[in-house]
């Protein structure tokens, strides 16, 4: 399982871990979820967040990656941002899947404008998607919020649902929404009174089952560079009421390729190695892969196929 610490930035540093609850012990899960309590406090009035790892639910935290950015080094290090990245059990085509839920992200506001919402949702994602061996994962994404739609219709592969040319709503993208919605709530903190438009994948009066200090009204929440998710979103959600739109996608070869050249351009040291290695897995690694695993299915890599 993924456990890592690396310098991340300018006096700042990135803990990745992995279902926490199964790997950690318990002072230092103990520690991790005071630091995430912490952003939470510098950002909003975390009392009234009573849903997830913040409201101390134990099954969350063997169930979810954990990704936090701290600033300073050692004793004196700070927390000033986190991911929590829910994973969620679902079935598809008759066999059992995971949906990555990229989940609740929280950032100091003295921090924000810095890129860090896109490194915390891409590369924790990046990095689950290489640690399974490069198998397309299928990813979620519950906000109102349009620079967070815009991300992730963006930099994922196959979104729905997004104001970009050619998303459609796959029989796939329902059955896993539909299957979210009816045993996941509590992953995202929707109460069991939301309700759920499949039309357009926009969950209904969604801020009652925890989530509530997290409403906002259009002019509160972060615009989109692009005006069209800007557009989207107001279009789409009643901001009033208190809706959000469920997106699904998936990470693939495409998706964390496009992730890279984003975040680390190809003039970079980082983004070079990390293209280099993307580049190697599809030409060389992943195939030899593919090859000895003969046993196992790969979706839509190599489907099984009947007997004739």
């Amino acid at each position: 399982m993924i456990n890592l610490h690396w310098r991340s930035g300018r006096n700042l540093t990135t803990h990745i871990v992995e279902r926490p609850g199964l790997t950690l012990s318990g002072p230092d899960i103990e520690a991790l979820t005071a630091d995430l309590r912490s952003v939470a406090e510098t950002t909003l009035d975390q009392a009234s967040l009573a849903y997830g790892v913040l409201g101390g639910d134990a099954e969350r935290l063997r169930n979810c990656v954990v990704t936090v950015v701290y600033q300073g080094k050692g004793a004196a290090a700070r927390p000033v941002a986190f991911n929590v990245l829910s994973l969620l059990e679902a079935e598809l085509e008759g066999r059992p899947t995971q949906v990555m839920h990229l989940g609740l992200v929280m950032v100091d506001p003295s921090f924000r404008g810095r890129g860090m919402s896109a490194m915390l949702y891409g590369l924790t994602c990046v990095l689950m998607f290489l640690a399974g061996q490069g198998r397309p994962l299928w990813i979620s994404n519950v906000s109102q919020v349009p620079a967070v739609v815009g991300m992730v219709a963006e930099t994922f592969s196959d979104v729905f649902p997004s104001p970009r040319p050619g998303a459609r709503r796959s029989f796939d993208h329902l059955t896993l929404a539909r299957q979210i919605m009816a045993r996941h709530r509590a992953a995202f903190g929707v109460g069991p009174e939301a309700g759920f438009d499949e039309a357009r994948f926009v969950i209904t009066d969604a801020y009652t089952g925890g989530s509530d200090a997290l409403k906002k009204t259009f002019e509160q929440a972060a615009p989109h560079r692009t005006e069209a998710y800007n557009a989207f979103c107001r279009d789409q959600l009643d901001y009033e009421r208190g809706d959000d739109l469920i997106q699904i996608g998936r990470i693939d070869m495409a998706a964390a390729g496009r992730y890279l050249r984003k975040v680390a351009p190809p003039t970079t040291a980082m983004g070079l190695g990390g293209l280099v290695v993307i580049m190697a897995a599809r030409m060389a690694v992943l195939p030899l892969i593919y090859w000895l695993s003969a046993s196992r299915p790969w979706g839509v890599l190599r489907p099984w196929k009947e007997a004739r």
